[in-house]
């Protein structure tokens, strides 16, 4: 059985478990706000790895992890406004290491690197008082880096990030199935990007440029419990002065399910199948989301 079969058939096994409890998969959707005090926190895992690129064609395997956590809070009594914070920590190496080799977090000279990189105060909200499943999430990343890469090896954006995501589900009359969308607006800036003799960088490769992510899921609920989705994401990055752009297509299946009543796991696994100016990787993905009753 190859690597990616079993992944699809653990994601499967987990989507179709039962729990007796309340669920809140269907309802908190990313389009759905926090009502007044309550919580919500995510823990996000990314391991992406490839072996091709258009760049280069075939190299050794390099491995790109990311750990991303979002803590929201709701603040408004008509749940149409909340506030939180994003951050990001990752491990990157080059070399032809295993797939989950950046869990060690080293830091090896032209090798791997590994730090926290960027944090993101944002606010959610909702624009429209009768349309609960459609809101708007913005906010500036703040680069922690001192540079995007060092010695050959890349570890995160030194651009600041002003991020805005338009979220929008909708579930069909027999409640056994939802679609879920999502388009992005990625404003980067900060200085233009240079490079010295050890092919460490100054600036930011995506300086002055737009990235436009647009994302569909299509989601099954075998029960009330678990779902099993479907997901494709098209994304453009716009060249506004960086010289350079980039588009690719990637595919992706995945589950969850409702450990308890206000834990839910997630599991998926996308593959970039074209593009130009990019890799041709594979994703695995973990999430834990805890929301408070």
């Amino acid at each position: 059985m190859t690597r990616i079969s079993k992944i699809i058939l653990l994601t499967l096994f987990i989507s179709c478990v039962t729990y007796a409890q309340e669920s809140n998969i269907q309802t908190y959707t990313p389009s759905k706000l926090l009502r007044k005090g309550q919580v919500d926190v995510k823990w996000f895992n990314n391991f992406y790895s490839q072996t091709e690129d258009t760049f280069r064609g075939d190299h050794p395997r390099e491995n790109f992890f990311t750990a991303t956590f979002e803590t929201f809070y709701g603040v408004s009594e008509n749940s149409r406004f909340n506030i939180g914070l994003v951050f990001n920590v990752k491990s990157n190496n080059i070399g032809g290491k295993g797939w989950f080799s950046p869990l060690n977090f080293a830091n090896e000279e032209g090798g791997s690197r590994a730090g926290f990189t960027s944090i993101a105060p944002s606010i959610s909200f909702q624009p429209l008082k009768n349309v609960g499943n459609f809101s708007i999430r913005t906010g500036v990343f703040i680069p922690l880096v001192d540079h995007e890469t060092e010695n050959g090896v890349y570890l995160d954006k030194k651009s600041y990030v002003w991020e805005t995501k338009f979220f929008y589900d909708y579930t069909f009359p027999s409640g056994k199935w939802q679609l879920f969308t999502e388009i992005d607006t990625q404003f980067n800036f900060g200085e233009e990007d240079t490079y010295d003799d050890n092919g460490t960088s100054e600036g930011g490769f995506a300086n002055n440029s737009l990235g436009v992510p647009v994302s569909a899921f299509v989601s099954y609920f075998p029960t009330s419990k678990s779902t099993v989705y479907l997901q494709t994401q098209q994304y453009i990055l716009i060249d506004l002065g960086n010289k350079f752009s980039q588009e690719y297509t990637q595919l992706g299946i995945g589950g969850k399910y409702q450990v308890t009543k206000t834990l839910n796991l997630e599991l998926s696994y996308t593959n970039f199948v074209r593009g130009s100016d990019t890799g041709f990787g594979e994703t695995l993905n973990l999430g834990l989301r805890f929301i408070s009753n």
